[in-house]
């Protein structure tokens, strides 16, 4: 039976596929912009996709991964360097392969901890990129 936010113990997920990982990771990260965003904004639904897609976007997922890979466990790296270096299916647009492959991983560190239930962990990480005033430097 399927459950939203269904999660699984960090041995199984350290197994899992890691560009799955990145899958959910993408649509996780994607939700807590989009949220952050529409609870601290007034501006209409056009402006705020276009922010969201500005810090949702390889090149800026790249960056935020370089701003938290000096706060990650070894576990943490394992799964974002795991990612990084996966084949991926499709190939980068609009963007470097090396942004490609850091927003791969960042995807994927996202997804590891949503699937594990480590929801504190994820907004720890999530809250030093989005700080107050940061999501509108877009």
């Amino acid at each position: 039976m399927f459950e939203i936010s269904q999660k699984i113990p960090p041995e199984k997920a350290k197994y899992m596929n890691a560009v799955v990982l990145a899958y959910l990771g993408d649509a996780v990260h994607c939700l807590y912009v989009r949220e952050k965003l529409a609870f601290s904004s007034q501006a209409k639904s056009g402006v705020l996709n276009k922010t969201a897609a500005s810090l949702i976007c390889a090149t800026a997922q790249a960056q935020a991964a370089d701003k938290l890979l000096p706060l990650l466990t070894k576990e943490e790296s394992d799964i974002f360097r795991r990612a990084k270096n996966a084949k991926k299916p499709t190939k980068a647009k609009n963007t470097s392969r090396v942004e490609y492959s850091k927003s791969t991983g960042f995807e994927a560190l996202i997804g590891y901890l949503y699937v594990t239930g480590q929801e504190n962990r994820l907004n720890e990480l999530l809250a030093v990129l989005y700080e107050k005033g940061e999501e509108d430097d877009g």
